[in-house]
């Protein structure tokens, strides 16, 4: 029998009638490959000291910068036609987060070619740059001639986090094909440690007590891994339709059970989480 997923402290519940924090908007990129055994995702361990899902394996994202949003950027972006400032910003800032925290980067240069492993090694140093908020995305793209390659994403899932937690994200996921010679890795600051691995290994191990993981994590892994090829998980990302999840938390003596939306198509609607 498999148990619930231990829940990080930084996930637990506040008091009783605690106000909740709005809302922080963000964006997530599950990176996914084809490896020898089938399809495999990049994820990464949070550093023990992120006061949020510290210690927990994570797909790489963060909250949204202000430089997301500058419509300076919608000439340079690819994919991004028709979407409205926040949908545009949530992709844009995916593609930073991925740059950022583990050197993955979807755009194209001026010849139209995606970035290769010999043009990323020359853009890596910008890496640092944007994440002590001394760049932006416009800067980077207009100095070094790229254009944002958000065509090769596909909306994955919309997770909202529940009223009555200390910290709230509303949570855009992007499913995303490793680009041809880039190597993930973890930053070594944000997060310590990554790892490729079957998306329902990785299941197992969380449900064994081996890995700490949040419950969208979880359940965004089981809907993955019902895919067997990358190209298989992309048309079925392409193709599905995006159902906001803000879970509702029902509180039991013995544990927390939260319910969703059943056409979110995670199969079902109530979830046990330890207390």
């Amino acid at each position: 029998m498999s148990l619930p997923p231990r829940v990080p402290e930084s996930s637990k519940p506040l008091p009783p009638g605690a106000k909740s924090p709005p809302a922080i908007p963000a964006a997530t990129v599950v990176l996914v490959r084809d490896g020898a055994a089938g399809m495999e995702v990049f994820m990464v361990v949070r550093h023990h000291e992120i006061d949020f899902a510290s210690g927990a394996l994570v797909f790489p994202g963060g909250k949204l910068d202000k430089g997301d949003f500058d419509p300076a950027l919608r000439p340079l972006a690819e994919g991004g036609e028709g979407l409205d400032d926040m949908g545009f910003a949530l992709r844009v800032g995916a593609i930073r987060e991925a740059f950022e925290e583990c050197g993955v980067l979807f755009a194209r240069d001026a010849s139209g070619r995606m970035v290769d492993a010999a043009r990323f090694a020359a853009l890596a140093p910008y890496r640092a740059a944007l994440v002590d908020g001394k760049l932006d995305m416009l800067g980077f793209l207009t100095q070094e001639k790229l254009t944002l390659a958000m065509d090769g994403m596909a909306h994955f899932a919309h997770w909202i986090t529940p009223d009555g937690m200390p910290k709230r994200f509303d949570t855009h996921f992007f499913l995303a094909a490793v680009p041809p010679g880039h190597d993930a890795v973890h930053d070594g600051s944000e997060s310590v440690d990554s790892v490729w691995i079957p998306p329902l290994q990785a299941v197992a191990e969380a449900e064994a007590g081996q890995r700490t993981m949040v419950f969208p994590t979880r359940l965004n892994l089981k809907k993955l891994g019902c895919n067997r090829t990358v190209a298989e998980a992309m048309a079925t990302a392409r193709a599905a339709r995006v159902v906001t999840v803000l879970p509702k938390v029902q509180r039991l003596p013995d544990r927390r059970v939260l319910v969703i939306p059943v056409e979110a198509g995670y199969g079902g609607s109530e979830f046990t989480v330890q207390a």
